[in-house]
């Protein structure tokens, strides 16, 4: 087995592990990177993602961001441990350091590093700017990279190989090597076979929404009524996750929950999503609305939206919009999909083309109707034109399905990243079930679980980038 000496290894080359790589190596560790995918599809998520980052500037993060995270509802932990969590960390018993709710330090740690790890970022040629979104109403400020995630996969693989840190390609890292309770590497195969690479460990290789049987294990039948968001989410088949987990890492996170988007099954390209079901409605296979299709902004929205799809019918529903809809300014930016509309003249005749019993369907579309009223539509913001005695109800844009030709979309749930990943520390340390950090090794990215009922929009790849670089600034200063 051939063997390789590093300060740092690093698993992944989406936007948390080249932070890590670039930032450890500035500091002056010497660094190698394994990566499980061949250079030209390198990067995981983030080389499909448009990388939207809850920020109001560059330097600033959005108002609402720290209240967003810490505002997910997280079940009922015991009020307890929830006190001692307001007293120096040090003071903690094992439970309170291990307790699952999102770390308040770790939030804190996130506000302060935002700007200060985008203007880093726009050192290697980045640059942001508050791009359009796919949202037609929106509940929060967002910045993105020009060229979105692929301009941050290409300018920080660019730097890589400007520099001598050592990447290797097709290989995929299997077990941590632990010696005397710390971690001091790991075991990789790649294309000449096994090796170990001796060093400290930043795992940053995504989530496991690309590992059906570990979908199967945390969520059940539901489990495969998705498939990832885009090609590099099938990179992502969670050993990073499991091997920690076998060396004692706590975990944190809902490991019953994903990041759900709303997209056309037919379409095979990334992220071919479904946003504008606020301005028509949402009907199940078997014909029958399940859902208020617009509670508020669709930004906040859409994801519980999406869960509900995914609990019909072989977890696909089907948006039906008439000309009202379709005549709403830059519908088109809310349809990302590829692929055309399925037409009908009328709602007998969309039934057919859908395979939904048509007597449903026309009793679904006037029951709906029929709790429409006549105010003034403004598809610009949420307009509290709401229906009345419908259920369920529609709480904004609710205008009559009467004018056709009728357009329908099928929408099914796409798996963007997993919640349940590793609990780590305000420096990206993995620690351990009894809250202790694990000597060696620390974690970044989609692998480590933030997120609990519903994700905070936007705060993935900002996120990734801050604990990317501050792991590898950390895992650099141990070894000084």
């Amino acid at each position: 087995m051939a063997e390789l000496h590093c300060d740092l290894v690093v698993v992944g080359m989406g936007i948390a592990g080249l932070s890590a790589a670039l930032a450890a190596h500035e500091a002056g560790a010497k660094v190698i990177v394994v990566d499980r995918a061949p250079r030209g599809a390198s990067g995981g998520n983030t080389r499909y993602t448009e990388a939207f980052m809850r920020m109001k500037s560059v330097d600033e993060p959005s108002d609402d961001l720290g209240d967003a995270l810490l505002g997910d509802f997280m079940g009922y932990p015991d009020p307890s441990l929830l006190r001692e969590t307001l007293s120096e960390r040090e003071n903690w018993t094992s439970p309170a350091r291990t307790l699952n709710i999102v770390d308040y330090a770790y939030v804190e740690t996130l506000l302060a590093n935002s700007g200060p790890t985008l203007r880093w970022l726009t050192t290697f040629g980045v640059r942001f700017e508050p791009l359009p979104t796919p949202f037609l109403t929106t509940s929060t400020t967002r910045l993105s990279p020009v060229g979105g995630g692929l301009a941050l996969v290409e300018a920080l693989s660019a730097a890589l190989e400007a520099s001598d840190v050592t990447v290797l390609y097709e290989t995929t890292a299997r077990s941590l090597v632990i010696e005397n309770g710390s971690v001091t590497g790991l075991v990789a195969s790649g294309p000449e076979g096994s090796l170990t690479v001796h060093g400290r460990v930043m795992l940053a290789s995504g989530g496991y929404e690309g590992n059906a049987e570990m979908l199967s294990r945390y969520h059940g039948p539901l489990g495969m009524l998705c498939r990832p968001v885009a090609v590099g989410g099938h990179y992502n088949k969670g050993e990073g996750i499991e091997m920690a987990l076998a060396v004692g890492a706590a975990s944190a996170g809902n490991f019953a929950l994903f990041h759900a988007e709303p997209i056309d099954p037919r379409s095979g390209v990334a992220e071919a999503a479904i946003f504008a079901f606020t301005y028509g409605i949402l009907v199940n296979a078997e014909g029958e609305r399940f859902v208020d299709e617009a509670p508020g902004p669709v930004d906040a929205f859409y994801e519980r939206i999406t869960r509900r799809i995914q609990a019909q019918t072989r977890g696909v529903a089907y948006m039906i919009l008439d000309a009202t809809g379709q005549g709403v300014p830059n519908i088109r930016t809310a349809l990302r999909t590829d692929q055309p509309p399925i037409i009908a003249s009328s709602i007998a005749e969309l039934a057919q083309r859908l395979d939904i019993d048509s007597a449903a369907l026309e009793r679904s579309v006037a029951n709906y109707n029929a709790g429409c009223g006549d105010e003034a539509f403004d598809p610009s913001r949420p307009d509290g034109k709401a229906t009345r005695g419908v259920v369920p109800p529609k709480s904004n844009w609710a205008t009559r399905i009467v004018e056709g030709p009728f357009h329908a979309y099928p929408v099914m749930a796409a798996n963007v990243f997993t919640f349940g990943g590793l609990r780590t520390n305000e420096f990206a340390q993995v620690v351990d079930r009894d809250g202790d950090v694990i000597a060696g090794l620390y974690a970044a990215g989609e692998m480590t679980g933030l997120y609990y009922s519903n994700y905070t929009g936007s705060t993935s790849v900002l996120r990734g980038a801050v604990f990317g670089r501050i792991g590898g600034l950390q895992a650099a200063r141990v070894g000084a």
